[in-house]
């Protein structure tokens, strides 16, 4: 399946800045199969490497971190030679080697000339808590669930993805294509963005499959929890990942520690919520109370929303049925519109890699999301329904008088004043235009 990080990796490779790459991202999105298929496409041979099936792999590196010496050591292993730039080496499931995460460096300062991606299972965990960790010698990646574009290409639905990113102004989408990119969006909603579910969906349109896998990678992902996890973690890991999909489901989704139990305070969570954080899985939304760049410098760590890092994966967790794809707009409204929420941050990750924030004033207007760009803060307003209610950007425009006033919503392109309304599946595409 095409994936969009595959250009993203071929400029890596013609980079003048280029050092060993690091894949980061969580479990089952993909970093295996991008790899292996850069290799395949953009190298004349791939020598592929995988620390957990095969231990034995590791001694290559306890024996010594010269990079020349395990260039040797691997040529002999695989039977081949290994050429500078023509050679793709993939170091997968590195985190199970330290020492071949450290060796980067080395790759890094003594022999550059060699191409060399890692990636792995929880990596991001890894790499936040190796000691001597070569920090300014590697070069990173993030890969995520595949996007609302990636799904139509999966499907096959290139040409309405072409159509959608040469669009250039703000004139409304002929109605028939919106239309049908409705009712797409509700079908990725329910699948989600995981490449096997995409890729069951894409073969076979049965959805009790996808989400038998949906929640294959959810079991997958607990037991992760036990394995990679500090013990006296695990419990509050476990305890935060199976509250996400409650605490989305209220009104006000802030993270309420008390729901976990009545004396949680937010402190003894925090390593927790950071772990899940590094593995990938959840994405947090801290508020601002008062919008001002740079948003990280005035953001309340403490008061967040905690998102999925899949909305497949959350309807799964929820329990959401198949049925619900057909059941008229109720795919928007579900969970208080949790799950388009959930969608808006998923897409806001994937295309613009930046941290999240939502702003709110004391109760009486909330924006979902805050977006910064071009020494510029723009509120974002999510509306799972076709309503034309705007009070909180509203309020949010008479204390702060933004550029723009943006809203994305199931309705087509409009412009009307300083509002602007995104439909959701154009929502990674936002003020591009």
């Amino acid at each position: 399946m095409k994936r969009d990080i595959f250009l993203s990796l071929e400029q890596w490779k013609t980079s003048t800045r280029r050092k060993p790459l690091i894949l980061n991202g969580a479990r089952q999105v993909g970093k295996t199969y991008a790899l292996k298929y850069f290799g395949k496409t953009s190298y004349e041979n791939t020598i592929y490497l995988n620390f957990e099936r095969n231990e034995q792999l590791a001694h290559f590196f306890e024996k010594t971190i010269d990079p020349i010496q395990i260039i040797q050591f691997l040529s002999i292993y695989a039977e081949e030679e290994i050429h500078p730039e023509s050679t793709l080496i993939i170091f997968d499931e590195i985190q199970e080697c330290p020492k071949a995460l450290n060796s980067l460096k080395y790759f890094c300062e003594d022999a550059n000339e060699y191409h060399v991606v890692a990636a792995g299972s929880l990596l991001g965990v890894k790499t936040a808590n190796e000691k001597g960790f070569a920090v300014g010698k590697v070069n990173f990646l993030h890969l995520y669930p595949m996007s609302f574009f990636e799904f139509l290409s999966a499907i096959k639905h290139e040409k309405l993805r072409t159509f959608l990113e040469q669009i250039s102004n703000f004139d409304p989408i002929p109605n028939t294509f919106h239309e049908m990119l409705i009712q797409t969006l509700k079908f990725y909603l329910f699948v989600g963005g995981m490449p096997e579910a995409v890729s069951e969906y894409a073969q076979s349109k049965n959805l009790s499959i996808v989400r038998e896998i949906q929640h294959e990678i959810l079991n997958a992902y607990e037991k992760d929890f036990g394995k990679h996890a500090p013990p006296q973690e695990m419990m509050k890991i476990t305890a935060i990942w199976n509250q996400i999909h409650r605490q989305l489901s209220k009104e006000n989704r802030k993270f309420i520690f008390s729901a976990i139990r009545q004396s949680a305070r937010g402190r003894d969570y925090e390593y927790s919520i950071q772990w899940l954080i590094d593995a990938g899985l959840i994405h947090k939304n801290c508020m601002v109370e008062t919008p001002k760049i740079p948003l990280s410098a005035y953001a309340e760590t403490h008061t967040f929303k905690i998102f999925l890092l899949d909305v497949g994966l959350l309807g799964a967790q929820s329990g959401l049925s198949a049925h619900s794809i057909i059941e008229g707009d109720s795919l928007f409204t579900e969970f208080k519109g949790a799950l388009i929420e959930n969608f808006v941050a998923q897409e806001l990750i994937a295309s613009r890699q930046q941290p999240l924030y939502y702003w709110t004033s004391s109760g009486t207007a909330e924006i979902d999301f805050l977006v910064e760009q071009d020494h510029e803060i723009y509120p974002l307003e999510v509306k799972s329904g076709n309503s034309s209610k705007k009070k909180s950007l509203l309020v949010y425009e008479e204390k702060y008088h933004p550029k723009k006033l943006i809203r994305t919503t199931p309705m087509n392109l409009k412009h009307d004043g300083d509002i602007y309304n995104y439909p959701l599946y154009l929502i990674s595409k936002l003020l591009k235009y």
